[in-house]
């Protein structure tokens, strides 16, 4: 390491001697060539009497605007513009400095000043620019030789550094060969060495004419619709697509551009710009204090467990019920992530003395109630569990959460608990009443629940169904070619949840405006491309109908609810009445003796029976809070 440091400034010291030579070169050429015959006397000597203090004062200025922070060869726009202006001041010095000193008969020539301060501009100019274009020059018969070839989608600096990451690495056997980029400013341009060769609307043509074995989309940002366009033009052709990571996968998983270019994912190209939020700052709240998860293991919670872990809680409290599924997190909060702050804990949320014991020896100050059985089918099959931990065991953390004076508790929640339909629906809407009345009976601390639709790439949900379908040739399988689901991304759902939590004044329904409804058809469809292969050719879609229970079109709101904008980009909260406190305890007492006596038939008829009773309740007039 300390030779790396020593090579480093090494460098940097003879950038600065370079700029000495350059700066001196240049004041030298000024006088010269301002004065064909040969210098006057009087300028000679002005010229040998200011020369240290020209060659001194520049270089000073140059520092002060940095060009000395980092290697020309990784020189960018911002520091050709810094150079600029420290050409200016030390220019705009320079002639201050000789008017004021100079003798009152020798005044600095105009000409010799003009000429200074262009000659340093080229001059230093150009030492960065060969610099760079040194190494950016591919190596030997790179370019001749690469056995790839790629287009890159997006001039900008994401496109510019994929170009450049080749360039360096001639061992990837890859070359590129030009951008698309949709900037009219940009069309026909060579940007960093390569043509822009036309807007998306040209790709088609541009495919065609340059035939690529790559296509590589390097805009992090961009829409669905853009990536779908791209997608759409390479399947047709027969081309791989791949993206950029998000900034989010970036600083998650390493800094290699090249490296982190990844294949396109399904949540690429729903066509919905995804929610990102600075964890960092939403996440605050949460530094320095303890903080308790459950359900640590599973796919939103091991999630949550990543996010708090980045903005430095005092303790991160880590309760999960399966052993793999604990000691997995565990591991990578230590030895992935660093974070040495995480305390396992073993335990199972229906154990209302076992919850007590975990609060009075941690004492946390937050609370994320992940912990779920979410498996529609599964949990129709299993009533009384369903209900015992969604329901009982919701009210049972709520309880202790309360009694142990924490000061925030957000519940993990789910569509399918609006008008509930199928007994894991309704097992989510009985923990959303257990949150209301824990708000009445424990005043001191603000419960929350967070509602969203769908989450892609959690277990069992329909994306990595539909992906197994397809590595096994198929078919896909869909319940009902009209149906429609939201979706969203792990980490959007964990940052909805987190955020959510900061925004909690006790006793809101937090939901996520997630703009148009996917329909699964059009999911399965495009996930058989993204594949590269073609739906109804290659792999069949069956329509198999819809189970019992399920839903054609899931929705955010209860009819009754109303949304209410929140601090938040969207994010919003779910307005409506509370019902009194006492109707929900016996609601519970009723429902927990139904439970702890394993009465799967009465259970079924109690939550429907208290579910209409509940909807008449939301139907009147909405209000905030509990």
């Amino acid at each position: 390491m300390s030779s790396l440091v020593s090579s480093v400034k090494a460098r940097r010291l003879g950038q600065v001697a370079v700029d000495a030579c350059l700066i001196a070169l240049a004041y030298y050429l000024a006088y010269a060539l301002r004065f064909d015959s040969g210098v006057p006397n009087r300028y000679e000597e002005l010229l040998t009497d200011t020369f240290a203090f020209v060659l001194v004062m520049k270089l000073a200025i140059f520092a002060l605007f940095g060009l000395y922070s980092k290697l020309w060869r990784f020189v960018d726009q911002r520091d050709f513009e810094s150079l600029v202006k420290a050409v200016v001041v030390s220019s705009f010095v320079l002639i201050v400095a000789l008017f004021l000193l100079s003798p009152g008969d020798i005044s600095p020539p105009r000409g010799v000043m003009a000429l200074d301060f262009l000659l340093t501009l080229a001059l230093t100019v150009s030492a960065r620019f060969l610099v760079r274009a040194v190494v950016e020059r591919p190596r030997g018969a790179f370019v001749q030789s690469a056995e790839r070839e790629v287009l890159i989608v997006g001039a900008g600096n994401g496109g510019q550094q994929v170009a450049l990451e080749l360039r360096r690495n001639p061992g990837l056997s890859t070359a590129p060969i030009g951008f698309i980029d949709d900037d009219p400013r940009k069309r026909r341009m060579r940007i960093a060495g390569l043509e822009v060769l036309g807007a998306t609307g040209d790709l088609p043509r541009v495919l065609d004419d340059t035939q690529p074995s790559e296509v590589v989309i390097a805009i992090p940002s961009a829409p669905g619709v853009l990536r779908q366009q791209v997608v759409t033009a390479c399947r047709s052709r027969n081309i791989p697509v791949r993206t950029l990571p998000t900034t989010f996968e970036l600083l998650s998983g390493g800094v290699n551009l090249v490296r982190q270019v990844r294949e396109l994912k399904v949540e690429d190209v729903l066509g919905r710009e995804p929610v990102r939020v600075e964890i960092d700052r939403v996440g605050a709240y949460l530094r320095n204090h303890t903080v308790l998860v459950t359900g640590a293991g599973g796919s939103i919670g091991s999630e949550l467990c990543r996010q708090i872990a980045r903005v430095s809680p005092r303790k991160l409290v880590l309760l999960e019920n399966g052993e793999n599924a604990l000691f997995e997190i565990a591991r990578e909060l230590d030895e992935e992530r660093h974070f040495g702050r995480a305390v396992p804990v073993l335990a199972d949320v229906k154990d209302a003395t076992r919850m007590a014991e975990i609060f009075e020896e941690h004492e946390p100050s937050v609370v994320f109630h992940a912990a779920a059985y979410k498996h529609v089918g599964l949990m129709e099959e299993n009533p009384v569990e369903a209900v015992r931990n969604n329901a009982v065991a919701t009210r049972i953390v709520a309880a202790a959460a309360g009694e142990a004076g924490i000061e925030r508790f957000v519940l993990v929640s789910t569509d399918k608990a609006v008008s509930p339909a199928t007994v894991m629906g309704a097992s989510k809407a009985l923990a959303e009443w257990a949150i209301e009345a824990a708000q009445h009976r424990y005043r001191s601390t603000n419960y929350a629940a967070v509602r969203f639709g769908n989450v892609l790439g959690s277990s069992g949900s329909v994306v990595p169904i539909f992906r197994r379908q397809i590595a096994a040739g198929g078919p896909v399988t869909v319940t009902d070619e009209r149906m429609t689901r939201y979706f969203m991304t792990i980490p959007e759902a964990v940052q909805l949840i987190i955020r959510s939590g900061e925004l909690a004044t006790g006793g809101e329904v937090f939901v996520l405006e997630m703009g148009d409804p996917v329909k699964i058809v059009e999911l399965a469809r495009n996930m058989i491309r993204l594949a590269g292969l073609e739906p109804d050719e290659d792999i069949a879609v069956e329509v198999i109908g819809q189970r019992p229970g399920e839903k054609l079109h899931e929705e955010l709101f209860n009819p009754g609810e109303r949304p209410q904008p929140t601090p938040a980009e969207k994010i919003v909260s779910a307005l409506r009445p509370a019902p009194e406190a006492e109707w929900v305890e016996s609601a519970f007492l009723r429902i927990e003796e139904l439970v702890y006596g394993g009465d799967a038939a009465g259970l079924a008829g109690a939550v429907t029976e208290l579910s209409a009773e509940r909807s008449l309740i939301v139907g009147g007039p909405s209000r905030p809070g509990l």
